[in-house]
């Protein structure tokens, strides 16, 4: 099945309307064009345009020369991973996060390498920050052909583990803002271990994200060794602090799954069952499935989830005119509904009753 589609719920791939790009000379728009025409490829010219103009632009604003090293090592970052992802668009990928610190026999660990093995056992491929500990072991579960790392460029601790030293796969970041991105951006789940600030940074952060609609929603497990109270401690704060003070609410829990390794393995499958994938039409969600709902089962959402949506109800369809920018999934059957944009964990919920 095709999945390379699924990595944002905001790429829209209809043609844009919007005004090209100018640096506001006609004659220099026009060379700029002749240039982008020059290099050919199979890319939008306007996106590619729109880049040359944004770099153009800072040539004659008061940008200094600070920021225009870190402008330009960040995109040559995403530009070189994006490279590196490409050929694998199609691979479903888990991102694992736990510590570095942890030695490679302890059950945290054991518990991170049996999930790799288990996920790389499915077909999916795993993501880690390309370090020791939790990372290391969940790639050598995993292996070294089913196996990305992300690493970031520190003064001690983090170099690249021996399952993934010296592979193609290895991205090293100088940026951790770039290497987050791009584990949000290329994963369909994420596997929380027991780790330090870091690890506690990336979960957070993708929970944040999913929170706000900012990134698409994807399963994210919570994993501890058999018997482990990590996670559960961490849970607890949330309960009876966040919640009970109200700065988080109770849907936003949808987002968390606390489980054993094999819960963990089963959980992520499972939001794969029937849904596919989404993405955002103007105020529309298409929802993409494997098979089309029954009109019963529509009946049923529209009376559930009627805070979800905004106007109308949930209504089954074909591939939309607008989509034909990918056709390798236009036989799949949609899902198509106006949502409220308040509280995107309920359409966590959606998800689960449409696997039902």
């Amino acid at each position: 099945m095709v999945l390379g589609f699924m990595r944002t719920i905001t790429a829209d791939s209809t043609p844009r309307t919007k005004s090209p790009a100018t640096v506001g000379d006609p004659a220099l728009d026009a060379r700029i064009r002749s240039i982008v025409a020059d290099m050919g490829g199979d890319k939008p010219k306007d996106l590619i345009e729109e880049l040359v103009v944004t770099a153009l632009k800072m040539a004659r604003d008061q940008t200094t020369v600070a920021d225009l090293k870190m402008i330009n090592r960040a995109l040559k970052e995403m530009r070189w991973a994006s490279r590196v992802f490409a050929p694998y668009r199609m691979e479903r990928k888990v991102s694992v996060f736990g510590s570095a610190r942890t030695p490679h026999d302890a059950p945290e660990s054991l518990a991170a390498e049996e999930f790799g093995r288990k996920m790389r056992e499915r077909g999916w491929m795993v993501i880690t920050g390309g370090g020791d500990g939790i990372m290391g072991a969940a790639h050598r579960g995993a292996g070294r052909e089913r196996s990305f790392g992300l690493n970031i460029k520190l003064p001690f601790e983090q170099s690249a583990n021996d399952t993934i030293d010296g592979d193609k796969k290895l991205v090293n970041f100088n940026y951790f803002f770039t290497r987050k991105l791009n584990f949000v951006k290329e994963s369909h789940a994420i596997a929380l271990f027991p780790g330090g600030f870091g690890t506690m940074d990336e979960g957070f952060e993708a929970l944040t994200l999913m929170q706000t609609g900012k990134a698409r929603i994807f399963p994210l497990v919570l994993v501890d060794a058999p018997g482990g109270c990590y996670w559960k401690t961490v849970l607890d704060f949330l309960h009876n602090h966040l919640l009970r003070l109200g700065l988080i609410s109770k849907d936003d829990f949808n987002f968390l799954h606390f489980c054993t390794v094999d819960e963990a393995v089963e959980h992520v499958l499972h939001f794969y069952s029937n849904f596919h994938s989404y993405r955002w039409l103007g105020p529309r969600i298409i929802m993409r499935l494997q098979k089309p709902l029954p009109a019963t089962k529509l009946a049923d959402m529209n009376k559930q989830f009627a805070d979800v949506l905004l106007v109308g109800g949930f209504e089954n369809s074909a591939a939309l005119p607008e989509e034909r920018g990918e056709p390798e999934i236009a036989d799949l059957p949609r899902l198509v509904f106006t949502p409220q944009k308040r509280n995107f964990a309920r359409l966590r919920k959606v998800i689960d009753v449409v696997n039902e």
